[in-house]
């Protein structure tokens, strides 16, 4: 007979066995996880306390050794040097496919070559993927202070949810300013008492270059960060959603959250709007749900989707859902302050918050419910976002294969001034009941149909500078082929080499968005009232910017070419004739800067024309580049040539006093302590085409006997006194400290230009 007791071990077997094949997958092979506040010293929203970049990607490595949850990736270098590091957060099984999640991600994002079966089958079968990061505005400290924290909680926690969302969601973190992040907590901790760790008086822009307008780089790409990004949004991962951390919340509330408030971009498709609608909701009813106030809404801050340029709002033009939050917080204690009417709840304010102390750590437990929201309904919706983004791609490739008209604003007030003009003769006819469709047909006029490509053509004066516009379309996604052999297009000829660039692609509305004008609607707070004026920039067209010639195409057609893989190289240079006496070079093409600095770097006597100069089939014009003829300055113009990609024509003589010798200027660049961003754009361009120049600080302007040292002073926005000795502070993020309050290297450029 069997004993009791060993009826009891064997029951306990096969419990403990039940256990463990019911045991969630996600809890394998989980080693014990190293808590923030084990490895830095502090827990992350401390008072007083801000980790560093260094150590925050020194705690990542920690981690990915510990949770087989966690890898890292470098995806680029900054503008100083610093590894970007990406960490992808999924379960261990989901890390095994990566490769094949990612292939999905890429294969709907882009719609091409897929049945609408084959889609929703890559849907059912992919992950969701979602883009989370902080830091970006490098003093918004909450943002990036924030990622070590949620990283953490998302290797360590157990819960049934943070499981099912690691199963469902591959989660990139990153922050895309590491040299601001090391700057600004370097100079917080600076003080050993922790009473005086101040944000304020930072004494350089927080990035190397552009500051604050970093976030004013993502559709021209002009920044090694800037770049990484894209790379990885439009070429690699094509993130579903975007979620852009960054600070400060509206006086009176905790955080602005979407929905946003209008006007949303006329070109990207109604999927974008209705899908923020879906995250924003879940991201309110969440901070509800765990009690925590504060959180506003559309008309409560300025924040639309309008404008592209910036990191999640550029993402619109991709099809993807740009997540936007403003959030208060500092790891120094704040106040949230009494505002009367933020204390009465309506539609976009429904739970408001009490005034009250406020400490760092409340903020990042804001923005970590901020981030479970997000990732929630990623999980919940994920099939859902994985096929709309198919769906969004397929309809901008349908759009740009046939005739198409995007309605905007100057479209309509057209059609209701000849309905206004018209209106006595009007029988039957009104709000209630409509108006005649002959006004209709004036939408559909084929001459303001969308374009169905664009040409470039290679023979324009800079078309060097129409690579570079190429190149920034390539960055950011777009597909863009180059002319094999010469074609004709609309009775017009084009050169091979010539860009050619068709709509029917995916990411369509930003590829409408570089060439076409933007129409921003007249948006008033009532009827004759005043404006409300957009978020940030009305207009952008990148075309235009950058002075390139092009022509809109507005219907079908064929052209001999290929892909362009990669990036677009410029066509190599030549060096045309014999030169007796030097060689010209169009001035036109602004990188012929860029040559002249090189020549008269290396000796070469460079001259400007003043009159126009014929050569052959070409005429030069008054301003033409003059390089004579010396030993030993031909392997450089053919470097320059080969290179760059600019021509040289030899001449055999040039009329007495046709030119004016140009030399190397001793440049000075205005800066000020804290930094300066149009100086630091400009700072950025003199060190592209490579001009030589010092930057130079109010006191030593004050000094006086400036031509010692300088031929040309070059001044920017805020530079100049407007009155009585004050300083334009619009482009100064904080006002200058006391000396006293800044170290001895930094208290030369303090001061304004008197």
């Amino acid at each position: 007979m069997i004993g009791s007791s060993f009826l009891i071990k064997r029951r306990g077997l096969l419990l403990l066995l039940i256990l463990l094949l019911t045991w969630p997958l996600g809890l394998y092979s989980q080693n014990r996880i190293t808590p923030p506040q084990e490895h830095f010293g502090f827990n992350i929203g401390d008072d007083y306390c801000l980790a560093n970049y260094t150590q925050m990607v020194a705690y990542w490595k920690k981690l990915a050794q510990e949770s087989p949850r966690l890898k890292l990736t470098t995806i680029g270098r900054t503008a100083e040097g610093r590894p970007m590091i990406m960490a992808i957060i999924t379960s261990p099984e989901n890390h095994k496919n990566l490769d094949r999640y990612k292939e999905i991600s890429r294969r709907l994002a882009l719609a091409e070559g897929l049945t609408d079966e084959e889609a929703r089958a890559l849907a059912a079968e992919g992950k969701a993927v979602v883009w989370i990061d902080g830091g970006l505005h490098g003093t918004e400290v909450l943002g990036a202070q924030h990622l070590i924290e949620l990283v953490y909680q998302m290797v360590s926690r157990n819960d049934e949810e943070t499981l099912r969302i690691l199963n469902d969601v591959i989660l990139l973190v990153c922050n895309p300013n590491p040299d601001g992040m090391e700057l600004v907590s370097n100079w917080y901790m600076r003080h050993s008492e922790p009473q005086k760790r101040t944000l304020r008086g930072l004494p350089r822009l927080y990035h190397k270059y552009i500051g604050h307008d970093n976030n004013r780089d993502f559709y021209m790409v002009t920044q090694p960060e800037t770049e990484a990004v894209c790379r990885v949004f439009y070429h690699e991962w094509f993130p579903q959603i975007v979620y852009n951390h960054h600070q400060t919340g509206p006086a009176g509330t905790v955080l602005f959250a979407p929905p946003f408030r209008d006007p949303f971009n006329y070109v990207y498709d109604p999927l974008i709007p209705l899908g923020i609608e879906l995250v924003g909701t879940a991201m309110h009813a969440r901070f509800v749900e765990e009690g925590k106030p504060g959180a506003i809404m559309r008309s409560g801050a300025p924040y639309s989707t309008w404008w592209n340029g910036g990191l999640r709002t550029t993402v619109y033009f991709h099809n993807m859902i740009g997540i936007l939050t403003e959030t208060i917080g500092s790891p120094t204690p704040m106040e949230i302050p009494f505002r009367p009417e933020k204390l009465l709840p309506r539609n976009d304010y429904p739970f408001p918050i009490w005034p009250q102390k406020w400490h760092f750590r409340q903020s990042v437990e804001y923005a970590l419910t901020a981030d479970r929201a997000v990732l929630d309904v990623a999980s919940k919706h994920r099939e859902e976002f994985l096929y709309n983004i198919y769906q969004m791609g397929r309809n901008s490739i349908l759009k740009g294969s046939r005739d198409n008209w995007t309605i905007v604003p100057r479209l309509i007030q057209a059609v209701q001034e000849a309905i206004k003009k018209d209106k006595a003769k009007m029988v039957g006819s009104g709000r209630n009941r409509g108006y005649p469709k002959k006004y209709l047909e004036m939408l559909r006029d084929p001459a303001k149909r969308d374009p169905r490509g664009y040409i470039i053509p290679a023979d324009q004066v800079d078309f060097l500078t129409a690579t570079k516009f190429v190149n920034a379309l390539i960055k950011t996604g777009i597909v863009v082929h180059r002319a094999t052999s010469s074609f004709e297009v609309q009775g017009k000829t084009y050169p091979a080499g010539s860009y050619v660039i068709k709509t029917a692609q995916a990411f369509r509305p930003h590829l409408l968005s570089m060439f076409e004008p933007q129409n921003h609607p007249d948006d008033r707070l009532y009827p004759g009232g005043p404006p409300n004026p957009p978020y940030d920039s009305a207009g952008w067209t990148l075309a235009y910017q950058m002075g390139v010639e092009f022509d809109r195409i507005l219907d079908g057609f064929e052209a001999p070419v290929e892909k362009i893989e990669g990036l677009a190289q410029p066509p190599a240079g030549k060096i045309i004739g014999k030169a007796k006496v030097g060689w010209l070079l169009d001035h036109r093409i602004n990188d012929a800067a860029l040559a002249v600095n090189r020549l008269l770097q290396a000796g070469a006597r460079v001259a400007w024309l003043t009159r126009p100069y014929k050569k052959g089939q070409v005429t030069f014009p008054p301003g033409s580049i003059f390089i004579e003829k010396k030993d030993k300055l031909q392997p450089l113009l053919e470097q320059l040539a080969a290179e760059v990609g600019l021509n040289f024509y030899g001449v055999d003589s040039l009329p007495q006093g046709m030119v004016l010798r140009l030399g190397r200027p001793r440049i000075g660049l205005w800066d000020r302590y804290g930094g300066s961003m149009a100086s630091g754009w400009v700072r950025w361009l003199l060190e592209q085409y490579e001009f030589d120049f010092e930057v130079v600080f109010p006191p030593r302007m004050d000094a006086g006997n400036l031509k010692k040292d300088f031929d040309v002073l070059i001044f920017v926005s805020g530079g100049i006194p407007r009155f009585r000795g004050t300083q334009d502070r619009r482009y100064s993020f904080f006002s200058p400290p006391k000396p006293e309050e800044v170290p001895e290297k930094y208290r030369s450029r303090l001061g304004s230009v008197t």
